[in-house]
């Protein structure tokens, strides 16, 4: 079997990697450079912002990835050499106003996350600011060096006979025969196929209108800001009105982010910078003397719930989808990729894939 994936983000990359592990023969195409866009963009957390707001579908693929995400770091470390850094940090979050549900859909899920003193937070988390008046914790909760990520998923791929990765080429459309998808025409040339993954994030909606398909995933603007402090500065994940701060092993901390519904631009913007690191000086006020080294701005691919799309369409055979994530595209990525693989592979899959599956989910 022959299967390229479009997009080469982290959900193309797994889904890559997943597939050639089975011998299948994969080549995957990105109109950039591979893993540049939404998952070279986003802060790494390994769960939903919020899990308690989201679905149960939210929730099954989020556990799967959070158990798989250890092993996934070491086991790239150990064959590329390029460490992901899987950070387990644990998170605090701060002055919530639904703490109660959150609560009790900790106790629902056997999730570790439990109420703290803001004594015992403070003596956590040195740094932090005053003026917060409650918190929840979740112990050992990580995040991921996404751009770190990347790296290694790709070396790891361009280290396998059976895997093609091609930057910088674009998707003119779909091969056909009759309603059966059969391969791409691209800047390249044609490319036959016996499967076609779309994995192509915020621009995925644009392809498929080629084919008369409306797919309800829009781009939505984040923008984020980087301190480098020194190591010991944060020890701890820290959230408080919608924005947060994740300290990386060698002392960077990422600050974000905004939620912009503005087409395809990612510019960033001098009022982001200023409202980001207000919320930065609010949740650590020594990061006003800190210098900022890096802001920058990426497109989530926004869908309605956040429920990724994941299976055949049923339209088109021969095309699958794996997009749709929005926020948590980087969350989610281990476990959607692997139901991707189970699905075209036939094998049981990991979790019930009725809720992402695209039937009667396009217009």
């Amino acid at each position: 079997m022959k299967v390229v994936c479009i997009g080469g983000g982290v959900i193309g990359l797994l889904s890559a990697l997943q597939l050639a592990r089975v011998g299948i023969q994969v080549t995957v195409l990105d109109s950039s450079a591979l893993g540049r866009e939404s998952s070279w963009a986003g802060g790494g957390i390994v769960s939903p912002l919020y899990p308690w707001r989201y679905s149960a579908a939210i929730t099954a693929l989020a556990h799967w990835s959070q158990s798989f995400y250890p092993d996934l770091g070491r086991q790239l470390l150990a064959s590329t050499g390029i460490d992901p850094e899987v950070h387990a940090t644990g998170l605090y979050w701060l002055d919530l106003q639904d703490e109660a549900d959150a609560l009790a859909w900790a106790q629902r899920q056997k999730a570790g996350l439990s109420r703290v003193d803001m004594a015992q937070v403070h003596d956590a988390v040195p740094a932090l600011g005053a003026g917060f008046t409650s918190a929840i914790h979740w112990p050992g909760l990580a995040n991921v060096r996404n751009p770190r990520l990347v790296q290694a998923l790709q070396a790891e791929l361009q280290a396998m006979p059976n895997v093609q990765l091609h930057e910088h080429v674009r998707v003119n459309g779909f091969l056909r025969r009759g309603q059966q998808v059969v391969g791409l025409l691209t800047t390249n040339g044609e490319l036959p196929a016996d499967r076609v993954v779309l994995s192509a994030g915020a621009w995925s909606g644009e392809l498929l209108a080629g084919l008369g398909l409306s797919l309800p995933v829009e781009p939505v603007k984040g923008q984020m800001i980087l301190y480098k402090c020194a190591e010991d500065f944060l020890p701890a994940m820290v959230l408080a009105h919608g924005r947060y701060a994740i300290p990386r092993r060698d002392g960077h901390v990422l600050v974000g982010s905004t939620l912009e519904h503005v087409g395809f631009d990612k510019t960033p913007t001098a009022e982001a910078l200023a409202s980001l690191q207000a919320s930065a000086q609010q949740l650590l006020p020594a990061l006003a003397e800190a210098e900022v080294v890096g802001h920058w701005a990426g497109l989530r691919p926004g869908s309605p719930e956040g429920i990724p799309f994941i299976g055949e369409v049923p339209e088109f055979p021969g095309l699958w989808l794996n997009c749709g994530h929005y926020r948590n595209g980087l969350v989610l990525a281990p476990a959607s990729c692997r139901l991707l693989a189970d699905l075209m592979l036939g094998r049981e899959p990991i979790v019930d894939p009725a809720p992402y599956s695209p039937v009667g989910r396009l217009g």
